[in-house]
């Protein structure tokens, strides 16, 4: 998909203008209206508040509804007292310390609280920073893997030594990113049969003396799933005592993070486990907040190299950053300590878990239609992938997708990456905010396309270039 451009320079047509109603004039329903602003270029002069208000909202209403958005990972409802203070913060430069003392506090409270609930040896001794996300979040702890990788391997780099980051093919896109713009060699595991995440024999496989890390997917945007984080690190520990490499792990907990620790409390996937030297998460996701905000935390400085981090003066004091944005609004931070306190432990455990029985009650719903087989079944993170049944000849998922778009549902149809490009399935993201209510009607609206699916002489989406992703 190309960058954002202005409009094809031929064929030339005449110059596109935004069409006014007259009653978009304050007073005089006229004398407002003599021209229309133009689409692609500056107007030559203001228009009212009211009418360009209008303007935009009118146009913004053939967005799809965020709340029927089934394909978002992210956050599409907050408490309106959420909201009010992120209004209040929105003028806020983040990276203004010394100006908005109050809000850097609060960021460092999110950071003390999330190191304590990932149960970092030393709470007190972890570090860590808000972000706009989870891919931020990612860029910078794989910066933190190739940094200390580097001061290891000085002697070797920059040389013939090319540094690699072992990965299952799953990962979200921000990792291929990473690769690509620092240079680092991306060695993804293919998916397999019915694995469709990283298995730790293969991850290990891959490790050798140039490995900065390994990525563990807690949560796959793919079908939902958690990943082996504690028996990646256990073939990673049996990898050192053989032949004495030290691969670090780092934790992708984008959606997982704000789950597992909740509602899979015997899970070991955190900094129980020695080897994880960092984890990241999206506060916008499931950590319940407005995008965008990410966090980034590493066990203990010694897993942060200090030349990565800038300090700047706050209140007199020391306060270190490390960022690749620089200005972004506090509001999301503020949002996201502002739902730490009004939820607690058990808040955010009635509401995952809320969340995670309307998904297991959707799937199973959704296979009792007969049409589907399930991939997932939303016992991990809210989330389960579904296929049609090997016997179903007159649809595909692509169909599914399209005719419950009619409907206003927005659900994901996407093929899966190597070596399983022959699955093609639908994934449904349970949200706080996705009631059982609204997983009935999605059920009636799907019951309702079935018959006329089922008449199908055969699927009707040829084009699979057209299929959806959404794998944030």
């Amino acid at each position: 998909m190309p960058l954002h451009q202005g409009p094809a320079a031929s064929p030339p047509e005449p110059e596109r203008r935004l069409a006014l109603n007259p009653f978009f004039g304050e007073a005089d329903p006229i004398g407002d209206m003599t021209e229309a602003p133009p689409l692609h270029r500056l107007p030559d002069g203001p228009l009212p508040p009211a009418s360009a208000y209008q303007l935009v909202h009118d146009e913004l209403m053939l967005d799809g509804n965020s709340r029927l958005n089934l394909a978002t990972f992210v956050t599409t409802w907050m408490e309106p007292q959420a909201g009010v203070l992120m209004g209040e913060c929105r003028d806020k430069n983040m990276i203004d310390k010394d100006e908005y003392p109050r809000t850097a506090e609060l960021e460092r409270r999110c950071v003390a609280m999330l190191a304590h609930l990932w149960n970092a040896p030393d709470p007190g001794a972890a570090v860590g920073c808000s972000t706009t996300g989870s891919s931020e979040a990612c860029m910078l702890a794989g910066l933190a893997l190739k940094r200390r990788w580097t001061q290891r391997n000085a002697d070797r780099y920059p040389g013939a030594a090319r540094p690699n980051l072992v990965m299952g093919v799953n990962v979200q896109v921000c990792w291929e990113k990473f690769c690509a713009f620092w240079e680092v060699e991306p060695r993804l595991v293919p998916m397999e049969g019915d694995r469709f995440h990283l298995d730790a024999d293969s991850a290990a496989a891959l490790c050798d003396e140039n490995t900065i890390g390994v990525v563990a997917v807690l949560g796959s945007t793919f079908d939902g799933s958690y990943e082996p984080v504690a028996e990646i690190c256990a073939a990673l520990d049996a990898l050192q005592e053989r032949t004495g490499l030290d691969i670090p792990v780092h934790v992708d907990g984008a959606s997982g993070a704000m789950v597992a620790p909740f509602l899979d409390e015997d899970l070991v996937w955190d900094f129980r486990l020695p080897r994880v030297s960092s984890i990241n998460t999206s506060g916008h996701k499931y950590g319940l907040v407005y995008p965008g905000v990410g966090w980034a935390l590493w066990r203990s400085p010694a897993e942060l190299p200090e030349e990565l981090v800038f300090r700047v003066n706050y209140l007199g004091g020391d306060m270190p950053t490390f960022a690749l944005n620089f200005s972004r609004p506090g509001a999301q931070v503020v949002a996201q300590y502002y739902t730490f306190l009004r939820l607690g432990r058990e808040g955010y455990r009635a509401v995952q878990q809320a969340s995670r029985d309307i998904a297991r009650g959707l799937a199973e719903r959704v296979e009792a239609m007969g049409d589907f087989r399930l991939l997932t079944r939303g016992d991990q993170l809210p989330v389960f992938a579904f296929t049609t049944a090997p016997d179903v000849t007159s649809f595909d998922v692509f169909d599914v997708s399209r005719r419950l778009r009619e409907r206003g549902w927005l659900v994901p149809a996407y093929t899966f990456p190597a070596h399983r490009e022959d699955l093609s399935v639908l994934r449904v993201v349970c949200r706080n905010g996705f009631s059982a209510d609204l997983a009935g009607l999605l059920v009636e609206d799907l019951n309702r396309l079935l018959p006329e699916l089922r008449s199908q002489s055969q699927p009707f989406t040829r084009d699979k270039d057209a299929a959806t992703s959404f794998h944030h």
